[in-house]
């Protein structure tokens, strides 16, 4: 079989001491795997606080969830980084954003407590907590993948505007979505995906991973047809996790 060992991709992963909780480092582990099986070599590049980021072709972004204080901790650091994400997100580059990080790729979040966060805009959306949590299992249907499942658990609605395409819709399944109001859920912009989905996301939704590594290939001019994986055990989790009740 012909290795794709030479094929360089990096996965940049956000904060990951602040914005990691639910299970969103299975999304990390999805990726990486998911390459590997297939020998398309990949590195790990995790950015904190205050480091400096450098985009490249080739590039998968991820950034996860976290409560309030996890996102008050690192919006300013993020807007560092805001008009270098965008463009690159213009540009085509691959990228998942979970729960509190889909909230500041968004325009804003406005926490219940403390000042209004802002983002960076990747996102037409906006977001402002409210009272109770929109918690539990949920399935929505995607023009883009399909049936996708997850768990949600997030104080802030987020509103699309109009024109910003959603990830989803909830309706008939279980779930709230981005608000619990108009049945959508997430948003997607060029590769760019946002979404309230834990649980882990994407090991349960392998379609989804591996539209981002394609994508991540697309950058670099490399050959975009993966080798099949086995996804029995994938395929069985996520119709179990369709199952549950919210």
């Amino acid at each position: 079989m012909r290795t794709t060992q030479h094929i360089q991709l990096r996965l940049v992963h956000l904060y990951p001491q602040q914005l990691n909780i639910y299970g969103d480092h299975g999304n990390v582990v999805s990726i990486l795997q998911r390459c590997r099986w297939r020998e398309i070599a990949i590195e790990y590049h995790p950015v904190g606080l205050g480091d400096k980021l450098e985009l490249r072709p080739g590039d998968i972004v991820f950034i996860g969830g976290g409560q309030d204080r996890g996102q008050q901790q690192v919006a300013a650091d993020l807007r560092r980084h805001g008009a270098q994400l965008r463009k690159a997100v213009v540009g085509g580059m691959p990228a998942l954003a979970i729960c509190g990080g889909y909230q500041l790729w968004g325009h804003f979040f406005q926490p219940q407590e403390g000042k209004r966060l802002e983002g960076i805009s990747v996102f037409d959306a906006e977001t402002v907590a409210a009272e109770g949590r929109l918690v539990g299992n949920v399935v929505l249907e995607s023009k883009h993948f399909g049936r996708l499942v997850g768990f949600e658990n997030h104080s802030g609605r987020t509103t699309l505007a109009d024109g910003q395409s959603e990830l989803g819709v909830i309706d008939p399944g279980p779930g709230f979505g981005n608000n619990g109001v108009d049945s959508g859920e997430g948003a997607i912009a060029h590769n760019a995906i946002g979404t309230y989905l834990h649980g882990s996301f994407l090991p349960k939704n392998p379609v989804v991973a591996d539209w981002l590594i394609r994508a991540a290939l697309a950058q670099i001019n490399a050959p975009q047809t993966l080798k099949p994986l086995d996804d029995s055990l994938e395929q069985q989790a996520a119709t179990i996790a369709a199952q549950l009740e919210s």
